[in-house]
């Protein structure tokens, strides 16, 4: 006898979700809240601690062959929420094994005005510390491949430079986030830099990324830098700016960089 219960119309809905999650593209995740919890609820959460002893905590999918190269995303000033992890799944069914990192200590902000005082909170030196400890740790997993990418989105964009500047990466990509960096530093970076800025972005302004070029010219480091007739925070479907078409050609770009560096 089929008995139907609460309980078990839930796990169907939630098996129903997860299903369409699975195999919907990409911006068709991020737009559904929805689909981005489920696809988010299907990673793994994994935590170690710094050499300070901090415990920090990540978020970990992995694709079907192991091992595969290592992606490292960092988030937007929002936090560590289901539109990042939901990221991380799409690039775990790309092949890479995808750490989603938090550098806000488990916080998520859903407006501006509480996620303004999260992101000015941000010690440097720990942030630091938290993204070279989980990309030593991607280095030293039996899943990862011997090389690994930073990508990030607005403050994760600027974090991913500072990650892949603070720790030898094999490809870094950068999501209108802050690159105002001198050459003496820029020449430590170890692989290819792409970069995706918006023509009306008036925080990563087109000085501050025409002198990030130049900086990267005199340290004689690889950029590929497209722009986008688009505001900032383009590529986030949950927010008033989002554009699809110019989305969906950054992901792309993406996806091509990571193939041809991974």
């Amino acid at each position: 006898m089929n008995i139907d219960t609460p309980g078990r119309r839930a796990v169907g809905r939630r098996a129903v979700v997860c299903g369409i999650a699975s195999a919907a593209p990409l911006a068709t995740i991020l737009a559904d809240a929805r689909l981005a919890r489920a696809e988010a609820a299907a990673l793994k959460s994994v935590s170690i601690t710094t050499r300070s002893r901090r415990a920090i905590t990540a978020a970990l999918a992995l694709p079907v062959r192991t091992p595969a190269p290592g992606v490292l995303l960092i988030h937007e000033w929002w936090g560590l929420n289901d539109q990042i992890k939901a990221v991380a799944g799409e690039l775990a069914r790309e092949g890479y094994v995808a750490l989603a990192v938090d550098l806000y200590g488990g916080r998520v902000a859903t407006t501006p005005d509480a996620a303004k005082p999260l992101m000015q909170a941000i010690d440097p030196l720990q942030a630091t510390e938290t993204l070279v400890a989980w990309a030593d740790w991607l280095r030293d997993n039996p899943k990862t491949s011997a090389k690994i990418a930073t990508i990030g989105w607005c403050l994760g964009g600027g974090w991913s430079l500072n990650a892949s500047l603070a720790t030898p990466v094999d490809a870094t990509v950068i999501y209108y986030g802050q690159v105002d960096q001198p050459a003496e530093r820029l020449a430590r970076l170890n692989g290819p830099v792409l970069g995706h800025f918006a023509t009306r972005d008036t925080w990563i302004t087109k000085t501050m990324v025409d002198t990030f070029e130049a900086e990267m010219r005199q340290a004689d480091r690889p950029l590929t830098v497209y722009w986008y007739e688009a505001d900032h925070a383009f590529a986030n479907p949950s927010g008033a700016r989002y554009d699809q078409k110019d989305a969906q050609l950054a992901w792309e770009r993406t996806q091509h960089f990571f193939r041809t560096n991974l």
